[in-house]
C-alpha cells in the first residue's frame, strides 16, 4: 500500500461525535511509552502526524487520521500507566472500553508491545478483554532495533507461549522499528487485505 494522503481530522472523547462510520478503522492502542505515535509517523511517512513525547501518556483522547480518503488509522490513549490518577486512568478505561465495544467500524486493533519486554500483565488483560468481546486483533512487536534481532525473537516467542495458554488461536504478529521502518509494508499490506475483504462482502452483500 502506498500512503498518498494522511491527514488529522479530529480528537474528542466521545464515540457519537467520532467521524461517520463509514470506513474501514484500525485502532492503535499499547501500554504508555510502547512507541505509538512513532510508530504512525513511520506507517503513514508523516513525521509529526501523531504527536511523540518523551513523557508518556500524551494521547488522552481519541485521535482519528484519515488515510487516501479510504480508511481511518485511530490513535487511541495508552493503558497501564501508573502516573497519572486513579481518575483519569478510569476516564481513560471506560472511553477506550466503550469505543472497541461500540465502534461499528472498526476493523481490527493493532495492540503494541515493546519488544524489549517478557510479557506482562497489562497487555495479556487487555488482550483477554479483546478476545471476550470477540473484537479482532493483531499484535505489533515495537522498537526492535533497540535490541538484538534474538532477543527480540526470544520475547515474542515468550508472548506466544503464555497466549497458548488460554488461547485455541493466536493473532497474527509484526515486527517494527520505527527508527528502522521495519515492517511497515507488512503491516500495511495486513491492512490492505482487511480493506479489500470488507469491499468485498460489501459487494456481495
Amino acid at each position: 500500500m502506498i500512503i498518498r494522503e494522511a491527514k488529522f481530522m479530529m480528537s474528542n472523547s466521545r464515540v457519537d461525535q467520532c467521524p461517520p462510520p463509514t470506513l474501514p478503522e484500525y485502532a492503535f492502542i499499547g501500554r504508555s511509552n510502547v512507541g505509538k505515535s512513532s510508530l504512525i509517523n513511520m506507517l503513514t511517512e508523516h513525521k509529526g502526524l501523531a504527536k511523540t513525547s518523551s513523557s508518556p501518556g500524551k494521547t488522552q483522547l481519541i485521535n482519528h487520521f484519515l488515510i487516501n480518503e479510504d480508511w481511518y488509522l485511530v490513535d487511541l490513549p495508552g493503558y497501564g500507566y501508573a502516573k497519572v490518577s486513579k481518575d483519569a486512568r478510569a476516564t481513560w478505561g471506560k472511553m477506550i472500553n466503550f469505543y472497541m465495544r461500540h465502534r461499528e467500524n472498526l476493523a481490527c486493533v493493532f495492540v503494541l508491545i515493546d519488544s524489549r519486554h517478557a510479557p506482562l500483565a497489562p497487555d495479556l488483560e487487555f488482550m483477554e478483554m479483546l478476545g471476550a468481546e470477540s473484537i479482532p486483533f493483531v499484535l505489533v512487536f515495537t522498537k526492535a532495533d533497540k535490541q538484538s534481532s534474538s532477543r527480540t525473537q526470544q520475547n515474542i516467542t515468550a508472548y506466544i507461549r503464555k497466549m497458548q495458554e488460554s488461547w485455541d488461536e493466536l493473532p497474527r504478529h509484526f515486527i517494527t522499528s520505527a527508527e528502522e521502518k521495519t515492517g511497515r509494508d507488512e503491516v500495511l499490506n495486513f491492512i490492505d487485505e482487511i480493506n479489500q475483504q470488507l469491499a468485498q462482502q460489501a459487494d456481495n452483500a
